[in-house]
């Protein structure tokens, strides 16, 4: 039995996922000068946005069987059929700033959201006040 829905482990996904964007954002920015440095890309597989809608649950052949549920994967991939520079480098600045306030609105966002689950945790302890 679970003491809370899934949107708790939902929303930790989803903080994590920001995060190591955001520091992948990061790390191109800081190289964006460095010869030969390819842009990488955080990407969520198909299995999370699965997760969102629906808990990812291990089949289980017997009912002694401890119940777990899968973690979303993401993949760092490298963008490396492109050069903005003339260095062979292709970080391309405006489109990282774009990424980086992206990713900070959706990271709000989930903070947000958390903070209201709590909220309501908190507002139940107290009975209501």
């Amino acid at each position: 039995m679970s003491l809370f829905s899934t949107t708790f482990q939902t929303i930790e996904n989803g903080i994590s996922y920001a995060s190591q964007k955001q520091q992948t954002i990061a790390q191109n920015i800081a190289n964006v000068d460095t010869p030969n440095y390819k842009s990488k890309t955080v990407s969520r597989t198909s299995e999370f946005r699965d997760l969102l809608h629906n808990e990812l649950e291990a089949y289980r052949t017997d009912s002694k069987h401890i119940p777990f549920s899968g973690s979303p994967q993401r993949v760092i991939t490298q963008q490396g059929n492109t050069s903005y520079q003339a260095n062979g480098n292709n970080v391309d600045m405006d489109k990282e700033m774009a990424d980086m306030a992206g990713n900070q609105i959706y990271y709000e966002a989930l903070v947000d959201r958390l903070n209201g689950k709590f909220n309501s945790l908190q507002t139940v302890i107290r009975g209501g006040k």
